[in-house]
């Protein structure tokens, strides 16, 4: 393994938290307590930076959790999901500069640029947006006056007075999978995010967005989004994933897949032939199983394994190129704290953002 990465947790703002997958539980609904719950034991289990999603018709509000989580952690960065598009740039600032305050400095950006609930827009257009946000943006967060004239944003303003801890623009994780997308990402993030792949998949898009930066004279850095299953065994681990989609019925899982935003985006579509590779327990090579994007939208696939083949694989993610993973798993709550327990006490790992 090359740098130490940045181990990520996902708190599950969007009703995606299940024993039984597709089997909604009250419990594991949506709310300001679970939710919070997720993020604290995420800060218990020493991860890096937690994932806060954001939806619209399912689950809880993502910028107003994250003001609320913000004052109930003290080390774990909070990396935040924010549309494009949803809030004019200039109030978008001011409200992310105060949660960087309220959090100590410890925000980080998830950019998402997908359609808005009720105004589809297509795909050039919609990213065009989101590059103007992007800009407009990181140059109030940077502390600079701004003088933009675009095709959604025309502004000039000074910043506002409140600014982040750092003085400086919190980083912009961004993923896509469109030639729009990746050509957004290559100009304007500093964190690309891939979903779920083959090793040997996930360093081609690497390598891809590497070049693609490159030729504007850009770096990035990479990250993967992924569940993990992890288990004493691996023949525990294997039974876990059985379980997991044991009350599952086709039916069910494509009516959840239906429900997201970018249920027939490129990334979805990759996810959906990962799928279809796999053999007849789900994997699409060792150690990644397929089987949670028969009742997800988005990333379907999970490591699954020992502590030590976890470790290894992701291991083997970061030898290609990869500076950071989100990760997620069934119930949230009790899967942190196992991978919590049995493979972040001993893997080296870092914060990619430190303001």
């Amino acid at each position: 393994m090359n740098t130490a990465p940045e181990i990520a947790w996902f708190s599950a703002l969007c009703d995606d938290d299940y024993e039984f997958l597709g089997v909604p539980d009250p419990a594991l609904a949506s709310s300001w307590e679970h939710c919070a719950d997720i993020v604290q034991a995420a800060e218990r289990n020493g991860f890096d930076n937690v994932l806060l999603p954001s939806g619209y018709a399912l689950g809880i509000d993502a910028t107003a959790f994250a003001a609320g989580i913000a004052t109930r952690t003290e080390r774990i960065n909070l990396l935040l999901a924010v549309r494009m598009g949803e809030l004019w740039p200039p109030q978008l600032a001011r409200q992310l500069a105060t949660i960087d305050q309220m959090s100590s400095g410890r925000l980080t950006i998830n950019i998402i640029s997908s359609d808005l609930p009720g105004a589809p827009l297509p795909s050039a257009p919609r990213y065009q947006r989101t590059r103007e946000y992007m800009t407009v943006l990181r140059t109030l967060l940077d502390g600079q006056p701004v003088d933009f004239d675009g095709e959604f944003v025309s502004v000039q303003l000074d910043p506002p007075r409140a600014g982040t801890v750092s003085g400086r623009c919190p980083p912009f994780y961004f993923g896509g999978f469109s030639d729009d997308a990746k050509h957004t990402a290559a100009v304007a993030a500093d964190v690309f995010l891939t979903w779920p792949d083959t090793v040997a998949g996930v360093a081609q898009t690497v390598n891809e967005m590497r070049d693609r930066a490159a030729a504007i004279g850009r770096e990035l850095q990479f990250g993967l989004r992924s569940h993990v299953i992890v288990r004493p065994s691996t023949a525990e681990a294997v039974d876990a994933t059985r379980r997991l989609v044991s009350q599952l019925d086709d039916d069910t899982g494509a009516t959840i897949r239906s429900r997201a935003l970018d249920s027939a985006s490129v990334g979805v579509q990759r996810q959906a032939q990962l799928r279809e590779s796999a053999d007849r327990e789900g994997f699409a090579e060792e150690g990644l199983w397929t089987g949670i994007g028969r009742a997800r939208s988005g990333a379907g696939a999970a490591i699954v394994g020992d502590p030590d083949q976890v470790a290894a694989k992701l291991g083997a993610y970061s030898d290609v190129g990869i500076d950071a993973f989100i990760l997620s798993g069934y119930p949230h709550i009790a899967e942190c704290d196992r991978f919590g327990r049995l493979v972040l006490e001993t893997m080296p790992h870092r914060k990619l953002w430190q303001p």
